[in-house]
């Protein structure tokens, strides 16, 4: 990622971004932890489970991606199946149903003796919730760090957030045995309203009235380097934040934590390998395959934490599940961006 010099302004932070974001989180956890005030303070400024704060920070990550695309290549993007069939067949097909046996292995197995059999349970269930819901978010931040294509990047999980509407709750309710999953419509819709409308919209308009008063010369070499790290600074005070609201809660429970984020690990990595390997298989772009594996390795944690809250509790072991999704999320998808990048030669370049 170091070498992404001219792909998004990565010099100085890409060389580094694992060191940042390591002292980000530290910095979160010891926030949350010692100074409580400030995440009571930016918690009440949340609506429908989504936090504000959090929401402007990611959508600073995403309207620069989103100013990058030529919006008539969003129509040629649907016209490319395979992209698409990839990520919906690894997110709804397989990832749910992997993620239920891997963590019920170690959960209820391997780490039977460590955890008590009802805890396991719960446990189980915040693993499986975040299994069900694919990213919606920041896997744009990562097609960015992979110079994934913006356009398809929307595509595909514009396809994704249409399924999720209906396939959620069936695959929850079944996996877990449960009958009275309660899908929070308004974190979803305000979700897809906060990290794809506005940003898509703004991008457009942007787009459009710069390359039309100033032209694309302009608008490629002058506007667009206005933004160089942006997004990568977005992504540090995100962390700062996010962690910050659960640093007690993680700092507290440190065997279980870790515990937890074994069978997630295997889950990101194994999600990542079968669509990554796919697309290799199916030769398709390097900028289409990458993203594709992202979408799947990584989870839409806001939903599947206020999922967990309204099924099982704030205090839950459901709920302390899907907060270690949260932990382990960005250090695990960083090594995944460093693999795609490494990679890149393997596969086609248009």
């Amino acid at each position: 990622m170091g070498d992404k010099k001219d792909s998004g302004g990565l010099s100085f932070f890409g060389k580094y971004l694992t060191l940042w974001v390591a002292l980000c989180i530290i910095i979160g956890l010891l926030i949350g932890k010692y100074i409580p005030i400030i995440p009571q303070v930016l918690s009440k400024f949340e609506y429908a489970k989504v936090s504000i704060p959090v929401a402007i920070l990611i959508w600073l990550m995403i309207y620069p991606m989103m100013l990058k695309i030529d919006f008539t290549s969003i129509v040629q993007a649907t016209k490319k199946p395979k992209g698409l069939t990839i990520t919906c067949v690894s997110n709804w097909l397989v990832k749910p149903f992997t993620m239920y046996l891997i963590a019920t292995f170690f959960l209820k197995i391997v780490f039977k003796d460590l955890i008590p059999g009802n805890l396991a349970s719960e446990y189980l269930a915040g693993a499986v919730l975040l299994g069900a819901a694919p990213c919606t978010a920041m896997v744009f931040v990562w097609s960015y760090l992979t110079d994934g294509d913006g356009a398809y990047t929307l595509v595909q999980v514009a396809v994704n957030d249409l399924i999720l509407l209906f396939a959620f709750t069936p695959i929850v309710a079944f996996l877990l045995g449960v009958s009275d999953v309660i899908v929070p419509y308004d974190t979803l819709i305000l979700s897809v309203i906060l990290f794809i409308v506005i940003p898509l919209v703004g991008g457009y308009l942007s787009r459009k009235y710069i390359v039309k008063n100033k032209g694309l010369d302009y608008f490629e070499n002058v506007f667009l380097k206005k933004f160089d790290n942006i997004t990568i600074a977005g992504l540090l005070l995100t962390l700062i934040i996010i962690f910050s609201f659960q640093g007690k809660v993680i700092l507290d429970n440190p065997l279980h934590i870790g515990l937890i984020a074994v069978p997630l690990i295997f889950q990101t990595f194994l999600i990542f390998i079968i669509a990554y390997g796919w697309s290799k298989a199916w030769r398709l772009p390097h900028n289409i395959a990458a993203p594709a594996a992202m979408i799947g390795a990584s989870n839409f944690f806001e939903l599947a934490v206020a999922v967990a809250i309204s099924l099982f509790g704030l205090d839950s072991g459901a709920t302390l599940a899907t907060v270690v999704g949260v932990l382990v999320e960005v250090p695990l998808m960083l090594t995944l961006v460093k693999i795609a990048n490494s990679t890149g030669h393997w596969f086609e370049t248009k």
